[in-house]
């Protein structure tokens, strides 16, 4: 398999089994693409475990309908867990720009869709991230971009929020940073309590948004 940032080049699977680009010195590939490359050995290896769990539940992974659902269920997996091989104060990094301006930026509606660490099984929702900046901005489509790269792992709604919020403090250092993430979790849909109508709301916040009146605008803006 080749590497299509640079098609020249191999793809090779890490000591982990994660996909793992050999690129030259003088070609680095960009901090975040979102495209669909698969590291063949590790498809190959979890799809012989699908293929087990198939199997293991009853149903014939003979059947013409299952014969390749083992290889979608696990390049679907590797898709949905590439936040992993992204790093995303690099991508913040990349985008900073000085600038006097001191008021509340809000982003708000950011979709997620990640995979709860206890039943990998979905949840989704939307964020929503503000910052107040101390001399630096960053541009705004790498905010979203943050929200993908942790939501691609296996994730509980607490600790993603509050891994957005570190890493944009980290980077941008602004007066404060504030983060609300609200999400419907299929554990709870499909299973378990079983309540469709259920949502769950978390919220980390820094800095400024300690205070009650700054977090109180932020809250009515969302």
């Amino acid at each position: 398999m080749y590497n299509t940032d640079y098609p020249d080049q191999p793809l090779t699977i890490n000591g982990n089994g994660r996909l793992h680009k050999e690129v030259r010195e003088d070609r680095k590939p960009l901090p975040y693409r979102q495209e669909d490359i698969y590291d063949e050995g590790a498809v190959s290896l979890m799809s012989r475990q699908v293929e087990t769990i198939i199997r293991t539940i009853g149903e014939d992974p003979e059947r013409e309908g299952l014969l390749n659902t083992p290889e979608r269920v696990s390049k679907a997996y590797q898709f949905l867990t590439q936040g992993y091989d992204q790093d995303p104060r690099a991508i913040l990094s990349k985008a900073l720009f000085a600038e006097d301006y001191s008021e509340m930026i809000l982003v708000k509606d950011i979709e997620v869709f990640s995979l709860c660490e206890h039943h990998m099984l979905p949840f989704f929702g939307k964020a929503h991230i503000a910052y107040i900046p101390d001399g630096k901005i960053v541009g705004l489509s790498k905010l979203p971009r943050v929200v993908d790269v942790f939501a691609r792992r296996l994730q509980v709604q607490e600790r993603l929020t509050m891994q957005i919020r570190d890493a944009i403090q980290d980077v941008l250092q602004p007066h404060g940073v504030a983060v609300v993430i609200e999400a419907t979790h299929m554990c709870m849909v499909m299973r378990g309590v079983q309540k469709q109508h259920s949502s769950t709301v978390t919220s980390s916040v820094s800095g400024s948004f300690l205070n009650a009146t700054t977090r109180e605008e932020f809250m009515r803006l969302i």
